[in-house]
């Protein structure tokens, strides 16, 4: 015969309560020693089952997000550069252009901070319970050219088109044909209306026509991404963050005389 708790764990267990089910013999056992009503025994249970899984989900979506680090806007220095101030700083962390279906734009240099930006507003994003995902502009376009026959892309597309915001990294660091050209369109195009974008690159939009090579197409993308946009531009005089905060192999020897 089966001990009560033990039957309770197998209850929830039918129910898919697995981590309650996990932990409900410590949970009983806080109940008894500590006099628990019904009311506080239930909120306890229902609590933790619910942090349990958005804990899942957190480590899932970070997971999925495929992030080519994890830096957070907690390790972001504001003091590192002029792109923006603490004011743009607490409203991009609100995550209210998410909803919108904004695109911010980052340009700059390489090294300034563009994709640190991105990646600690996509880890903020997801610990609010939003699904994100990264991938850079050579990624996307392999993934747009070969869905249709690779499992690998069709999975990697369906986690872009089913997260709430995109981060496409290093857009137009290298000119792409026109059948590419025409996959990045239709994919903005679909995407409009549906998703927020970050976008890192070292070109404005206004030189983007000449890496597309076709203006008319160049002016149909941006009519979608600049509807609603912020243009975050990093100077060129702000130090490169990588030089920075590079490691070396020679930064503790003492030079020779």
């Amino acid at each position: 015969m089966t001990s009560p708790a033990t039957d309770l764990q197998e209850k929830c267990k039918s129910l898919r309560l697995a981590e309650t089910a996990k932990e409900l013999p410590e949970l009983l056992r806080s109940a008894e020693s500590e006099n628990w009503t019904y009311h506080e025994f239930i909120h306890q249970v229902l609590s933790h089952e619910l942090g349990a899984r958005e804990k899942k989900n957190i480590e899932r979506f970070m997971k999925w997000a495929n992030f080519p680090y994890h830096r957070t806007l907690a390790e972001y220095d504001l003091g590192e550069q002029s792109a923006i101030g603490e004011r743009q700083f607490k409203l991009l962390k609100e995550l209210t252009w998410i909803d919108n279906h904004f695109t911010l734009i980052l340009m700059g240099p390489p090294g300034a901070g563009k994709t640190h930006l991105a990646v600690g507003l996509g880890i903020h994003a997801i610990e609010d319970g939003r699904q994100v995902a990264f991938v850079s502009m050579a990624e996307l376009v392999h993934i747009l050219k070969t869905r249709e026959y690779a499992s690998k892309s069709r999975t990697r597309y369906k986690r872009i088109i089913d997260s709430e915001l995109v981060i496409i990294d290093d857009v137009m660091y290298m000119s792409i044909d026109p059948k590419e050209a025409n996959l990045f369109f239709q994919f903005i195009y679909e995407r409009y209306d549906h998703t927020a974008f970050i976008l890192t690159s070292n070109k404005g939009p206004n030189e983007w026509g000449r890496f597309l090579g076709d203006q008319t197409l160049t002016a149909a993308i941006l009519d979608r991404l600049l509807h609603r946009s912020e243009a975050i531009s990093f100077s060129e005089h702000d130090d490169s963050l990588r030089m920075k905060h590079r490691k070396t192999l020679f930064s503790d020897t003492v030079a020779p005389s």
